[in-house]
């Protein structure tokens, strides 16, 4: 993936404290690529960033309130209802690179009744992130009952 390549056409676009300090973060932690860094002129702020992690990319920018009230990181808001899900080739050991990294575990890997390898992060600016593997191709169906048989309850 190159900076000219079209973007998909949902693409997070990410507040942070400390932008790049995130950007070194998402680098070690997820193995991002910086495709283009644009900083506020006479400053080190980064107005746009644009990284490439796997097939996709995520943009960001540092917080900014004073100049764009809509500009608040997780951290000022305290917190964020939004996950970033990411597939992996080896969730296993992105899940440990990012840990390792600084991310805070939410939910320790597991292997999940849809068919995923899946466990949930906190990175160090507040962004919440799912990893995930495919380990098994599920059929509705039996999607279904299983979650049945983990929540209970009346099927539908």
């Amino acid at each position: 993936m190159s900076d000219t390549d079209p973007l998909p056409s949902v693409t997070p676009y990410l507040v942070v404290r400390h932008a790049a300090e995130a950007i070194a973060f998402y680098k070690q932690a997820f193995d991002a690529k910086e495709l283009f860094v644009m900083t506020l002129p006479g400053t080190e702020a980064i107005l746009h960033a644009q990284l490439a992690i796997g097939n996709s990319q995520i943009m960001l920018a540092e917080e900014m309130p004073d100049m764009n009230p809509m500009s608040r990181s997780p951290k000022s808001l305290g917190g964020s209802p939004v996950t970033i899900h990411l597939y992996c080739d080896n969730v296993d050991k992105t899940f440990e690179q990012a840990v390792a990294a600084g991310a805070t575990v939410t939910m320790e890997l597991m292997d999940a009744f849809w068919g995923d390898r899946y466990g949930r992060l906190e990175d160090p600016f507040g962004h919440h992130w799912s990893l995930a593997q495919p380990i098994e191709d599920v059929a509705h169906e039996e999607m279904a009952k299983r979650a049945l048989e983990l929540f209970g309850g009346e099927g539908s």
